[in-house]
């Protein structure tokens, strides 16, 4: 059997492609809806002087906001109707992931199935609505706050301008976690991994094109964007080697009697990724990040002096963000392995088909070995993360290098790029089988 899958795999092609009506209907649905995502992106809250915000938001870009706005595809700085993008969503994820883990009654309603993951579906999106109203309004105050030389960045601020705010920007919110749940659905792909990706890839030409401008007034030599390309490169061939690794534990199954003749005593394999979590940590510890700058933004620079100090401190490329930026992607690299893989279960079903791992006793030794195995992978996947993120901080802060350039940004690239295709490659596998299958029949009645 495998060896007839790697053969189909082998042979899949354009010719295949072509006759995949359902895979093409799907990529077409994928496309139609990131095009709707990326037209929301221009549409702005009403109330905004655009070009006041643009000379604020140039002034600023460096910051930790530009981050955002790199995930947003550039609808922060252009403050339209999808400038929290999906990142509310992803921090009701987080919390509820959390809790899931030292509740029992959420723990109990995960186990119910598809019934219990509807529920706590159900608890993410009411916690997305509280997170995305509290961000707006975040952002309303401070926008209220925003004056440059050319005037204020709202034209009326008040009351209804916070309201409308409120309710413009989670109704887009809300939007994109639908849009990403339909694409998840219906189309090819992770649609909340997707809509990321394409902000992110929206922005990379407008990217390319800054760094070759620093280049031509001298602000970055010509070796220096050359040799910042190349590195580009070889963080996608790392990045690539690294998601694709994994250990391979043998798993063998016991021969049995079976009628007259024996049955069983194969061989196979469970693969354990090195970075089992992907693309997940550094997403969620940015989503994180943005909470305190909300905070600071409900002041309108007008808080506590210390406050200030607080934002100060969680600058762009300073020592204490660094710090927290790297904790937290260890720790969601750790916290959502552990959602993922359960070395426990994983133990138990080996168990009840009969598989068990050459020289480690069933049950709960195995979940033992598995956990150990598990955690020394973590820590390679977690280094790993945390070198990638780091990248993009260091050409941020040393040479002003746009970080579209940076790990983080080519880490989302490649890892949505790789789980698309490889969703794509199962669909063309399956319609491969499937005309197989038609094939036999067809002789069978001959």
């Amino acid at each position: 059997m495998a060896s007839t899958a790697e053969q189909l795999a082998a042979n899949i092609n354009f010719g295949a492609f072509s006759k995949a009506t359902e895979l093409k209907k799907r990529i077409w649905f994928t496309l139609g809806a990131l095009i709707v995502y990326r037209l929301g992106t221009y549409i702005p809250l009403p109330g905004i002087n655009s070009v006041v915000l643009k000379d604020i938001f140039d002034q600023q870009s460096g910051g930790i906001l530009g981050m955002f706005d790199m995930f947003a595809g550039g609808a922060l700085s252009r403050m339209t109707i999808f400038a929290l993008n999906i990142m509310p969503y992803i921090s009701a994820s987080i919390i509820m992931q959390l809790m899931t883990a030292v509740s029992p009654k959420l723990e109990a309603l995960k186990k119910e199935g598809e019934t219990g993951r509807k529920k706590i579906n159900q608890y993410t999106r009411y916690g997305t609505v509280v997170i995305t109203a509290l961000q707006a309004y975040g952002i309303s105050v401070g926008l209220e706050g925003m004056n440059s030389s050319g005037g204020s960045a709202v034209m009326d601020p008040g009351v209804f301008f916070r309201f409308t705010t409120v309710i413009t920007l989670v109704g887009g919110t809300m939007f994109l976690m639908w849009l990403g749940e339909q694409i998840t659905a219906r189309g090819v792909g992770n649609g909340i991994s997707l809509i990321i990706f394409s902000g992110i890839v929206a922005n990379l030409p407008g990217a390319l094109a800054g760094t070759l401008e620093l280049g031509r007034t001298g602000a970055l030599s010509a070796v220096f964007i050359v040799f910042l390309l190349v590195m580009a490169v070889g963080v996608i061939f790392f990045i690539v080697f690294i998601e694709r690794a994994q250990r391979r534990i043998v798993v063998q199954y016991p021969k049995r009697q079976q009628g007259n003749r024996m049955v069983g005593g194969e061989s196979s394999h469970l693969p354990l990724k090195i970075n089992t979590a992907g693309v997940i940590p550094p997403i969620f510890a940015s989503s994180i990040l943005l909470l305190p700058v909300t905070v600071i933004g409900f002041t309108a620079g007008q808080g506590p002096e210390w406050l200030g100090t607080v934002a100060a401190y969680l600058g762009r490329g300073q020592p204490v963000y660094l710090l927290i930026y790297i904790s937290l992607v260890v720790f969601f690299a750790f916290f959502y392995t552990a959602v993922v893989f359960n070395p426990t279960e994983t133990a138990d079903n080996l168990k009840k088909y009969g598989g068990f791992v050459p020289g480690i006793r069933p049950g709960k030794n195995t979940a033992q070995y598995l956990d150990h195995v598990l955690t020394r992978l973590t820590v390679i996947g977690a280094a790993y993360l945390a070198a990638v993120v780091l990248l993009p901080e260091i050409l941020i802060s040393r040479f002003s290098v746009p970080f579209y350039f940076g790990g983080t940004s080519l880490l989302i690239v490649v890892t949505v790029t790789m789980d698309t295709v490889a969703q794509v490659q199962s669909h063309l596998l399956a319609h491969q089988y499937e005309g197989l299958v038609k094939k036999a029949k067809l002789r069978g009645r001959r």
